[in-house]
């Protein structure tokens, strides 16, 4: 396989790697946006969050859950952005669904997930939401 994630959950790359289970593995982002930005990945290749089983999503939520803990308790950050980059459009460049953990502090010139984007609904909340609620039939 030529994914890089899987490479490095393999251990075919050497990755600085802060914390790794036989489901999961998290390793510091070779781009790092802030000291202590983390990828945390499933061993399982899976492109995006819609293709991870479901019984492998628990334990990644899970080492995400720890990890932030850990670089919580490392680096004493002010608090945290966590995302997932989901296809291409979305900055996707691995497809490996990857979450980051991006530590952040007071004053450190990012933005909320809410600055990600500016393309505000051209229908209403409620068609929207009807929408979202019928797909599910």
């Amino acid at each position: 396989m030529e994914c890089l994630f899987c490479k490095i959950a393999n251990k075919e790359i050497r990755d600085n790697v802060v914390y790794e289970d036989e489901k999961t593995v998290a390793f510091l982002d070779i781009n790092p946006r802030a000291d202590g930005h983390t990828m945390v990945i499933s061993r399982v290749h899976s492109n995006n969050i819609l293709d991870l089983d479901d019984k492998e999503t628990a334990p990644l939520f899970l080492t995400l859950k720890r990890v932030t803990a850990m670089i919580d308790k490392a680096l004493k950050p002010d608090g945290f952005t966590i995302g997932i980059n989901h296809g291409s459009s979305a900055g996707q460049a691995v497809d490996h669904l990857h979450i980051h953990v991006i530590p952040r502090w007071k004053n450190d010139g990012g933005s909320s997930i809410h600055g990600v984007v500016g393309n505000p609904p051209r229908e209403s909340l409620d068609a929207i939401a009807e929408k979202i609620k019928n797909s599910n039939k």
